[in-house]
């Protein structure tokens, strides 16, 4: 008999290719099995989590999925007026990666030479404008089914910031994704800020502490492994973000699996041992078809490849279900140890 199970969502940045999250979102939600506790999120994660909310406070699950639908769709609009395109050899192959666009080679160019500020003193953000039209600060914060914990990076002391769905804002939501060879830093309460994937894509222990489900379902944009060497200055930066962004979920998961040690073999006795927490941790991703996805096309928005991503998405979160359903509250399906130790 298949009942409802409750879980914790995590949800990876990683710019356009958040679109394949929409699509396990989209999945996710309209199976109706999982029970959504909470939800942690960095950069495009970070968006999805706080679309998602919104739309769930206003009409539950078809809420959501709606108010994911819009979001994303009207970012495909901007490809529009994006100078960053496919070159014409590149959309006749059905290649949805930018590596060879040559308006993509000038903005790498200028975004090593020139810093945020020099290239835009303006300041002008079309993301903040579009999150202006699609987040209502009031129906996320008043999201009382589902919690939430978004990351951002503070410059000063390095330290990760944690922000509540109490506290979720436009400003905490671009603090999450700002890249800092892209933006300048976010401030908030005077404090600068960077992307969260610096400590944490997407954050895990908010959930030890402040939910009571042991399932967390990680789904991953970024691949775990690439097989080929990086050699344009945008595969190496951008393979150099995956490390240090996978660094924190990483020592998190070490972290995790040495205290399921702990438990599983009795190391730990007495009255502390009641405060320790067995995490069940599974995964919804799809690395063969992501992996081969250039650099730059997490620049792509074009509604086409957002749409592909999406597909892509829904279809892992099927799969998923229709494997893993059964072990959720039962038992890990990612092997911790195997995956980051």
């Amino acid at each position: 008999m298949n009942s409802t199970k409750r879980v914790n969502l995590a949800l990876q940045g990683g710019g356009s290719h958040g679109a394949f999250t929409w699509g396990v979102l989209d999945a996710l939600i309209e199976d109706g099995r999982l029970v959504f506790e909470a939800v942690s999120g960095t950069s495009a994660g970070a968006m999805n989590a706080a679309i998602m909310l919104q739309g769930w406070s206003q009409g539950g699950g078809p809420g959501a999925r709606a108010a994911l639908a819009a979001f994303w769709t009207e970012l495909g609009t901007m490809a529009v007026a994006s100078p960053i395109q496919r070159t014409p050899l590149d959309r006749l192959q059905g290649n949805w990666n930018l590596d060879d666009s040559p308006a993509a080679l000038w903005a790498d160019l200028i975004q090593r030479t020139l810093s945020p500020w020099q290239r835009n003193p303006l300041k002008f953000d079309p993301l903040r404008e579009m999150l202006r039209r699609h987040f209502d600060e009031q129906a996320v914060r008043g999201c009382g089914e589902i919690k939430a914990f978004i990351a951002a990076t503070n410059v000063q002391t390095g330290k990760v910031r944690i922000f509540t769905r109490e506290e979720l804002s436009i400003d905490a939501l671009l603090a999450s994704a700002c890249l800092p060879n892209v933006h300048d830093a976010v401030m908030i309460d005077g404090v600068p800020y960077w992307d969260g994937g610096f400590r944490g894509n997407p954050p895990i222990w908010p959930f030890i502490y402040a939910s009571e489900t042991s399932d967390v379902v990680l789904v991953e944009v970024d691949p775990p492994f690439r097989a080929e060497v990086p050699h344009s200055n945008a595969e190496i930066a951008d393979r150099l973000n995956e490390i240090t962004f996978g660094g924190a979920l990483m020592a998190e998961m070490r972290a995790i699996a040495f205290v399921q040690d702990l438990i599983e073999k009795g190391g730990i006795t007495g009255e502390f041992s009641g405060r320790l927490k067995r995490i069940l941790v599974h995964s919804i991703a799809d690395p063969d078809s992501l992996a081969p996805l250039g650099a730059v096309s997490k620049f792509n928005v074009e509604p086409e490849f957002l749409k592909h991503l999406f597909d892509l998405g829904r279809a892992a979160a099927s799969s998923w279900l229709a494997a893993t359903f059964e072990s959720v509250g039962v038992k890990s399906t990612l092997d911790i140890r195997a995956r980051f130790l």
